[in-house]
């Protein structure tokens, strides 16, 4: 661990970039719901516990996408796999919890009033599901995963669209707006257990496959590019480093290294999917126990009509 921090600078370890543009991000979240809230008809005070989902998502992106782990990810499949987890499978969730309803309502309905078609064909449930899971799978195909951990403009646009692939996967199961998808409780959560399924085949191919199969962490060469391409300009890898492949930077060998991330993926996909589970479960629960007592449910604040007479 120490022969670790100490080997590279910390712009490699700590990326400051990244931390200024998610505090750019950060900054447009309370321009929007503090500074501009008087745009925005019903409006009403954050409550802390999304802005507490806000801070907590940024924080997930950051280990996602940056931090030591940006650059440990590159020596073990299993941090990267790490990686993986804190980008979609928490910050994105926390990003869509944090936003207030009365931000999702006016600019949902003013793209689906500007653009009903787009909206129609993007935010398609099934669409949500197989993008998110074809685009993962598709990403761990050794030959691709290797092509884009030797592209870095291309491996960011990619780790981009899939961040929004799933934020559309995670809409349909969070369903932050009801009355914007189409999708009942109980088909949200067969929805869930859906993706399970789908991002399963993935996960087998990395835990049962008969040996390390990407060239990024067993070709010493390739691994050399790869570091190359994600260090800052400036920084160089000692000498001593490229002939291991970034074996030192590992807890295990190359190939049950990577058979413990594709164990990590699934369980930590499944332990996040079933507490989504109870999350929808738990809405149901409430919106049945208000039916009972004939109270009319809608999550449409009353600016929504507002809105529509605009």
């Amino acid at each position: 661990m120490q022969e670790f921090f100490s080997t590279f600078s910390f712009r490699a370890l700590w990326t400051p970039e990244l931390i200024a543009v998610l505090a750019g991000v950060a900054f447009v979240y309370y321009w929007i719901t503090v500074k501009r809230r008087d745009r925005f008809i019903g409006a009403e005070d954050v409550p802390l516990r999304q802005k507490v989902y806000f801070v907590l998502g940024l924080f997930a992106l950051y280990l996602g996408w940056g931090s030591p782990l940006y650059i440990a990810g590159h020596s073990s499949m299993t941090i990267h796999m790490i990686q993986m987890v804190f980008a979609y499978f928490a910050a994105v969730p926390l990003f869509l919890l944090s936003i207030p309803k009365w931000v999702l309502h006016t600019f949902i309905y003013k793209w689906k009033k500007k653009a009903n078609w787009s909206h129609t064909v993007i935010m398609n449930p099934v669409l949500g599901l197989l993008l998110f899971n074809g685009l993962f799978s598709v990403y761990h195909i050794p030959a691709v995963f290797d092509a884009l951990m030797l592209n870095k403009p291309l491996h960011s646009v990619y780790y981009i669209v899939l961040l929004g692939a799933a934020g559309l996967m995670w809409w349909h199961m969070l369903a932050p707006l009801p009355s914007n998808h189409n999708l009942s409780d109980l088909r949200r959560i067969i929805y869930i257990f859906g993706n399970g399924i789908l991002i399963t085949p993935a996960c087998a191919l990395i835990i049962f496959a008969g040996s390390a199969m990407y060239e990024t962490y067993t070709n010493p060469a390739v691994w050399s590019n790869v570091m190359a391409y994600c260090l800052p300009p400036g920084d160089t890898l000692p000498p001593g480093l490229v002939d291991s492949a970034g074996s030192s930077f590992r807890f295990l060998d190359v190939h049950p290294d990577q058979q413990l991330a594709g164990v990590l993926m699934k369980i930590a996909q499944e332990i996040v999917y079933m507490s989504t589970i109870g999350y929808v479960f738990k809405q149901w629960l409430s919106k049945e126990s208000l039916q009972d007592g004939e109270t009319t449910i809608s999550d449409i604040p009353a600016h929504a009509n507002h809105l529509k007479n605009r």
